[in-house]
């Protein structure tokens, strides 16, 4: 991604704070928390149907 440093996550911080509030920033969090999860979930699913058909097509014999 790129080097954030203190004062670039202060930045942010301010800027989210600005635009969103401070009672709007936990349901922001949360949703974004869910979103991310979400998205493991898919991901490993994804890879381990990869590594299961991989394992399939190496037990079938040619």
């Amino acid at each position: 991604m790129g080097n954030l440093g203190f004062q670039e996550l202060l930045i942010i911080g301010i800027v989210v704070l600005v635009l969103f509030g401070g009672r709007k920033i936990p349901e922001f969090m949360r949703g974004l928390g869910k979103g991310i999860r979400e998205f493991n979930d898919a991901k490993n699913n994804v890879k381990k149907e990869l590594e299961d058909g991989m394992k399939e097509k190496d037990n079938t014999p040619a």
